[in-house]
């Protein structure tokens, strides 16, 4: 009879339970890992026979062993299931005779010595663990991830294949201290390195990103090199609200799967790939397909500085996540899907040199060069951008006399926003993101309103989606100032927000 460890899989952020079936036989020594391992897989044979012989039985030596890791048809990877491996052979020679509950789990790799090692996606596995209803886990003790905020599993930490034994036996192993790394502060790593009260002017580009943080809208800021693209985009994360203690597990869990480490803290990530990346990096992907800049972008900013210069192929390929909110990534050996809920915040040049309608110095840019240029943005893309943004230099000198807002006191409103736009819709979702139906259901438009906007839409040849990002503006505006329903002034700056300054461009050329 087979001896059935449990242990977790991972495909993408989701965990499934992994049954290691595990039979002995007699005859010569052979060790046979089947349901689809991988190369790190295939390798834990050496890891954990080494480890079992370094510790405890040679009988072993004698033995046939296989091992069947279910559902067979899941491509197995990762060395997960080495520590489950080692305890079902353990108990096949009955060197472990107490039972196994069935709600207990063993993750962990091991070393050739018996020592159990953390591994990538640890994290995530606990986290899919307790969404299969384990109750128990056995695994290494890692000090970057916050245990304690993990709720509704019993972690028991140990050190050694020899730890884990003592245990099943009833003899508990000394306590593993938790967290004996300082953890950082919960705000200020990202958020605060650039502050809005240290930039002079700029009151509509502010404005603009306010209203960007508040609903969760993409923004697209055009001007000439210098103007201030760049300050702006990385003082935006200093007036997102924190992250819940679930946004902050997940986004630490997304950067685990990608090999980085990431702090337990509730600032808004912020990823500004260059634009020589390539279209995996940004998307994800590799034959065991990774979370890319998006994924990691999740919950917080990416922001594309000189978007114009990213290949077309990898703007295009934003499309899907800018409305999904997930990335799916499709492989040979497997489908995979990633969270990818950020707010893209593009910053460009409006022509080649940079200097298209400047106030300080003069365009030498050809039409053709520069309409050329702009089609770079491609229309789905520059579309899904809620705001669309021109930014002009400022005079230091006149600017620097007035008092400028701090990041804080932005934040404040946007965080009250946020609230407000939650209660209407019941659950954490934006004006930005919420179902159009649901958008109108709670928020209708006047009659007057209704026919303004048709007739502007008419008027000006507006797509449905276009019209769509203008209401989700007017809502985001109108919870800025605390109203109840979309205000005629709202709807106004709306409209204004969404101009395209590279239409009245293009009309020019042609």
């Amino acid at each position: 009879m087979s001896v059935v460890i449990k242990s977790l899989g991972l495909k993408g952020m989701e965990g499934y339970l992994v049954n290691v079936e595990v039979k002995v036989f007699d005859g010569p020594h052979s060790f046979k890992i089947v349901g689809l391992p991988d190369a790190s897989v295939k390798e834990s044979k050496q890891r954990v026979l080494a480890a079992i012989l370094s510790s405890f039985s040679e009988r072993l030596l004698e033995k046939k062993i296989i091992v069947n890791l279910s559902p067979p048809e899941q491509k197995k990877n990762g060395p997960f299931f080495d520590l489950a491996i080692a305890i079902g052979i353990l108990k096949s020679i009955h060197f472990i005779k107490d039972e196994i509950p069935e709600n207990c789990a063993f993750l962990g790799s091991l070393s050739l010595d018996g020592t159990v090692q953390p591994v990538r996606g640890l994290l995530p596995a606990i986290i899919g663990a307790k969404k299969q209803g384990i109750k128990r886990i056995f695994c290494p003790l890692d000090n970057s991830i916050p245990f304690e905020k993990l709720s509704g599993v019993e972690l028991i930490f140990i050190n050694s294949l020899e730890e884990t034994i003592l245990y099943l036996r009833g003899q508990k192993p000394r306590e593993l201290p938790i967290n004996t790394v300082p953890l950082p502060p919960t705000r200020g790593i990202n958020s605060y390195n650039k502050d809005f009260s240290n930039i002079y002017g700029h009151l509509e580009a502010k404005r603009a990103l306010e209203i960007a943080a508040a609903g969760q809208h993409n923004i697209l800021l055009i001007g000439p090199p210098g103007c201030g693209k760049s300050m702006l985009a990385e003082a935006f994360p200093a007036i997102l609200p924190p992250l819940t203690e679930e946004e902050s597990l997940e986004v630490m869990s997304l950067y685990q799967l990608a090999g980085q480490q990431y702090p337990f803290i509730h600032d808004p990530p912020f990823r500004n790939p260059h634009h020589s990346a390539s279209s995996v990096s940004i998307i994800g992907g590799g034959s065991i397909p990774r979370p890319g800049e998006i994924s990691l972008a999740h919950n917080g900013v990416l922001f594309l500085d000189e978007m114009a210069e990213f290949s077309k192929k990898t703007l295009d390929m934003l499309r899907q996540p800018l409305e999904t909110g997930e990335v799916t990534i499709s492989r040979v050996q497997s489908t995979v899907s990633y969270p990818a809920k950020f707010i893209l915040v593009g910053a460009l040049n409006p022509c080649p040199c940079g200097y298209l309608n400047s106030n300080t110095q003069y365009c030498v840019c050809t039409t053709r060069q520069i309409f050329a240029y702009q089609r770079r943005i491609s229309g789905p893309i520059k579309d899904r951008m809620d705001i669309l943004l021109t930014i002009k230099s400022v005079n230091i000198d006149e600017e620097s006399e007035r008092h400028n807002e701090d990041s804080a006191s932005i934040q404040r409103r946007v965080t009250v926003a946020r609230k407000l736009q939650y209660a209407r819709y019941g659950s954490p979702i934006s004006n930005a993101r919420v179902p159009i139906d649901l958008l109108l259901e709670k928020s209708l438009l006047s009659p007057y309103q209704k026919k303004f906007l048709n007739r502007v839409s008419s008027k000006a040849n507006l797509s449905t989606r276009h019209q769509i990002k203008i209401i989700r503006l007017a809502r985001t505006i109108s919870d800025l100032c605390g109203e109840t329903d979309i205000t005629d002034k709202a709807l106004e700056e709306a409209m204004l927000l969404r101009q395209d300054p590279f239409e009245k461009t293009t009309k020019r050329i042609l």
